[in-house]
């Protein structure tokens, strides 16, 4: 493997899903009223849901069974949700409708840094999907980064609505943790690279454990966080249009 090469596509495809969540929180900066919170994330959230969905299965999983086959891609699948389970039960963090979630923390911790860390455990599977795609092979971590940005605009703007709406005078704080959470997703796509820099053999297994990560994160964190009053129908929809989005750019990219 070329390491120097390898590194430069990550350091470029693994930029383009972090640049696209922190622009998802830009428009915080110049919103000084906001209505209707719960639909505007049952919208992000939802779509978000439907391009990951797709996308575990489309670039990571089918990809992992045509480099070993399906029992490794069903141990990496499994391994990846233990994985992202691991975190939810080890980092102090918050949902917006499902309340905090984690061992027992300091008071001190602030609402939205708990928000915030919840952010980041979204974001970790997406970053190491881009990555573990990217060492498959280069167009796909592009089309995988491309898939992720363009959901992350919306839920970037999702997640930093209900950090904007504790202290509306400090909305530029929720625009500072969609940057972080940005970050969080890019420093992740290094991940893969450095397991497949030990041994080439892990691959497939971390395209599995990637689609695991990622499925685990839709089905028990994202998609119950859209199931409001306000946003159930909304969601739905909204999750159909970003599972027909990622079906169209998988056969057009």
């Amino acid at each position: 493997m070329e390491y120097t090469g390898v590194l430069k596509d990550l350091a470029i495809i693994g930029s383009i899903p972090a640049i696209l969540t922190t622009l998802g929180g830009v428009p915080i900066l110049f919103i000084s009223r906001i209505e209707h919170e719960d639909r505007l994330r049952a919208l992000g959230l939802g779509f978000s849901s439907g391009i990951m969905l797709v996308a575990s299965f489309t670039s990571l999983l089918i990809p992992s069974i045509e480099l070993s086959n399906v029992f490794t891609a069903i141990a990496g699948f499994i391994l990846g949700i233990l994985l992202i389970r691991v975190l939810d039960i080890s980092i102090p963090h918050m949902h917006i409708v499902r309340g905090y979630e984690g061992p027992l923390y300091s008071k001190k911790i602030h609402r939205i840094w708990l928000i915030a860390l919840a952010m980041i455990i979204h974001n970790i599977p997406e970053g190491m999907a881009v990555g573990a795609a990217t060492l498959y092979n280069v167009d796909t971590g592009l089309m995988m980064a491309i898939a992720i940005g363009v959901q992350d605009i919306p839920e970037g703007l999702a997640v930093a609505l209900p950090i904007a709406l504790i202290n509306v005078k400090k909305r530029y704080r929720a625009f500072i943790v969609a940057a972080l959470s940005g970050l969080s997703e890019f420093l992740a796509a290094f991940i893969p690279f450095i397991l497949v820099a030990i041994s080439y053999i892990v691959l497939p297994i971390f395209l599995a454990l990637a689609a695991g990560a990622m499925i685990y994160v839709v089905v028990h964190e994202m998609i119950p966080e859209t199931m409001t009053s306000e946003g159930n129908e909304l969601a739905t929809l909204s999750f159909i249009t970003g599972f027909i989005t990622m079906l169209l750019l998988d056969s057009l990219l």
